[in-house]
Parts: C-alpha cells; sequence; structure tokens
C-alpha cells in the first residue's frame, strides 16, 4: 500500500485516540496507538476486536476506491478472524 491508513475516534472517557496501520510486507500488519493525553505513540498494545472490524471497513473503502491492494484486503480479513 502507499500510505498508512489512519483515523481518529474519541474514547469514553473523552480522550481522542489515533489510531495507524502500516503494511510493512510479507504478511505483517503493524498497528499504532496515540492517545491526545499521551506524548509517545504505543505499539505494543494489542488492537480490540472493534479496531479489527474497523480496519476491515476502511480497507474494503479502500480497495473499492482502488487504492489498496486485494491481497491487504485478504490479509486484514484473514487476521480479524484469526484475533477475534
Amino acid at each position: 500500500m502507499k500510505r498508512d491508513i489512519e483515523w481518529v475516534e474519541k474514547l469514553e472517557d473523552g480522550i481522542k485516540r489515533k489510531v495507524r496501520i502500516k503494511f510493512p510486507g510479507h504478511g505483517k500488519i503493524k498497528w499504532q496507538f496515540k492517545r491526545s493525553d499521551e506524548a509517545m505513540w504505543d505499539y505494543d498494545t494489542p488492537p480490540s476486536p472493534a479496531d479489527w472490524l474497523a480496519l476491515e471497513e476502511k480497507m474494503e473503502a479502500f480497495y473499492n476506491r482502488r487504492r489498496a491492494p486485494f491481497k491487504d484486503l485478504e490479509l486484514v480479513k484473514m487476521m480479524r478472524k484469526k484475533n477475534s
């Protein structure tokens, strides 16, 4: 994929959380999280089932607009089933 996928969501406590996804290759997905009340990115927290669902929805939209390859969409679907 040419660029990262990012979105911002508001948590129950009112804090904004930025989610960034990278596809470094070889069937891997790299998740990054950053809360607005923290200075550093979090690379270690595993994504929640809701995060996987949001990524799959965004990947389908990217694929339909020809901005993501089919192999990345299939990888996300497979990983979501495995981790949910």
